[in-house]
């Protein structure tokens, strides 16, 4: 496997300016849906995915960096590579417990902006309450600690708190059913009629 923690870094973050973000070519990338760049992700990292679902991997969540690109993978790269499928999914309670191993001080303190906002996106992603608030409360620090990003991550923070609303109601994420084969309430439909239900 010719992949490693940086290749996984220099790939999804690019080089951070001196504030600590990522270039807006970077960002687009993120968050726009592109058949091109899901496959991309597919191969290029697919392996990457595979060791460590398959527990081959477990060093690089020893150190902060190597553990920012454990949770990339898992998190990010998942959901591009495995779009509107159940595997999409399927790595995520794995993900939530190694994020969660790297939120002490001495963990964070080596990561900047972006790279604590990917370490905390898990906790966004999860369908528990628990997890959710503890979100809400890391994605509150980023404001606090990078006060020249103040805008952007008073977005995450309102972005964040969208999701923990949803689990707070639902205890899940009600646009998850159809792909994870699950009943839809009544409740949970009336939501999903309605814009921004979704993500």
């Amino acid at each position: 496997m010719s992949e490693t923690i940086e290749s996984v870094l220099e790939f999804w973050l690019g080089e951070l300016g001196a504030d600590g973000r990522a270039s807006p070519e970077m960002v687009g990338r993120w968050w726009r849906k592109s058949d091109a760049f899901d496959q991309e992700i597919r191969d290029r990292f697919l392996s990457v995915h595979a060791a460590i679902a398959n527990d081959q991997l477990e060093g690089w969540h020893e150190t902060p960096r190597g553990r920012l690109a454990y949770v990339i993978v898992l998190d990010q790269f998942s959901r591009n590579m495995f779009r509107d499928t159940p595997q999409m999914y399927a790595e995520d309670k794995r993900c939530q417990r190694v994020a969660l191993e790297g939120y002490d001080d001495k963990g964070l303190s080596e990561l900047r902006y972006h790279e604590r906002y990917f370490l905390f996106m898990p906790m966004m992603h999860a369908e528990d309450i628990e997890l959710q608030r503890r979100g809400v409360e890391l994605f509150a620090s980023l404001e606090r600690d990078f006060p020249g990003n103040a805008e952007g991550a008073r977005q995450a923070m309102s972005f964040m708190r969208q999701h923990h609303d949803i689990v707070e109601r639902f205890g899940r994420f009600p646009h998850r059913n159809k792909i994870l084969g699950r009943e839809t309430t009544a409740e949970e439909a009336e939501f999903l009629s309605t814009p921004g239900s979704s993500f």
